[in-house]
């Protein structure tokens, strides 16, 4: 199971075809340094990404991708039990839809919102108090041991120069800092935070409240409450956690004027998609279609990531939007479309008599309704 999850989306990869190729053996033998707990993880191949912002993204080799989902499987009950439940990323039958329905809801409730983000969150995740929280749920010695060695097998991340009071000369070498890319740094980077949630709730006794993994939403009554609650959580991040809020991106403004929280500008009534994401989309959509037309995509690809772009759209109120996208596809670009048995439009690219079958129906004007300029 962990070497299917593992190979999800990956599968033409060079290195995931040879453990492929040698299945059993690379399978056996990792299972044998797991259980004499002889297995070291390999070094990361690091690269930048910029959308939008710059980031570095640390992929472990894949026989170590599959170690971490084996440790996922195991540890992933234990922590989750322990979440709150409003925190929603990472989680089976949570994720970014049904947060931002969750925050609608608080919108509707409440006539203030203080949202905010954690400064360099991968980056300042300290690992000694990261290590410190997984001891007190995580009991097997030999689960503990491997989570040490991914976690000290991080490799050097952004520098984050933070102090904090009572800081001295050793503290500022304290180890910080989870490569992103990896499945465990997600579980690890959301379960952090917990005390965070449960100080939220449970000690300031805070009712609206949503976070995805350092984004969160805190609602209120009145910004001078508000106000009051961002000093006690810059206050706890600080003392217990390590952290700082980002300065700039801490801000309290009436709900009704649309709450911006993962990608989408959320309303009391409807839902919109962010103008930003919207110019990166566009720009997203340009090279996937260069990019399959030079024959560079894949068309499994190309179906894959425009239906997963439009599943995400959809959970929006994007009439118009969907247009445009349609007429690009299907008038501009050429791209077969097809009607679903439950009426929408997706993308299902055609491979000819010998590939995929185009088990759907071919899609016309007068079904989707198009209005063309």
């Amino acid at each position: 199971m962990a070497f299917q999850k593992a190979r999800k989306g990956k599968r033409s990869h060079p290195n995931v075809i040879h453990f492929e190729y040698h299945l059993e053996h690379e399978i056996l033998a990792l299972k044998e340094e797991l259980e004499a707990e002889t297995y070291q993880p390999g070094p990361y191949r690091t690269f930048m990404i910029y959308d939008p912002k710059e980031r570095m993204i640390s992929a472990a080799p894949f026989r170590d991708r599959v170690a971490h989902h084996a440790l996922c499987n195991v540890i992933e009950p234990l922590l989750d039990k322990t979440l709150i439940y409003d925190t929603y990323a990472n989680r089976k039958g949570k994720g970014t839809h049904a947060a931002i329905k969750r925050c609608q809801q608080f919108v509707r409730r409440y006539p203030f919102v203080l949202k905010a983000d954690i400064r360099k969150y991968f980056p300042s995740i300290d690992h000694q108090i990261l290590k410190n929280l997984l001891i007190n749920k995580i009991k097997c010695r030999s689960t503990l041991q491997l989570i040490d060695k991914i976690i000290d097998n991080s490799n050097p991340q952004e520098p984050v120069e933070d102090y904090f009071p009572g800081d001295d000369l050793f503290d500022v070498n304290r180890r910080r800092g989870l490569p992103m890319g990896n499945l465990t740094s997600q579980f690890f980077a959301n379960y952090y935070l917990s005390p965070f949630d449960h100080f939220v709730k449970d000690e300031l006794g805070v009712k609206g409240y949503v976070r995805y993994v350092d984004d969160f939403v805190l609602f209120g009554a009145s910004k001078a409450h508000l106000r009051e609650r961002l000093g006690q959580l810059n206050g706890f991040l600080a003392d217990k956690l390590r952290l700082r809020l980002h300065p700039k991106k801490s801000v309290i403004f009436p709900t009704d004027v649309g709450v911006p929280f993962l990608g989408q500008r959320i309303f009391s009534s409807h839902r919109l998609i962010r103008k930003e994401n919207l110019k990166r989309a566009r720009k997203r959509t340009e090279k996937r279609l260069k990019a399959f037309h030079d024959h560079t995509l894949s068309p499994d690809k190309l179906e894959e990531q425009f239906n997963s772009y439009l599943g995400h759209i959809r959970q929006a109120d994007t009439w118009h939007l969907e247009q445009k996208l349609f007429r690009q596809l299907r008038f501009g670009d050429q791209i077969p479309l097809f009607v679903t048995s439950k009426g929408s439009w997706k993308v299902l690219v055609d491979r000819g008599p010998f590939g995929k079958p185009a088990f759907e129906h071919p899609i016309t004007l007068q079904q989707h309704k198009i209005k063309l300029p």
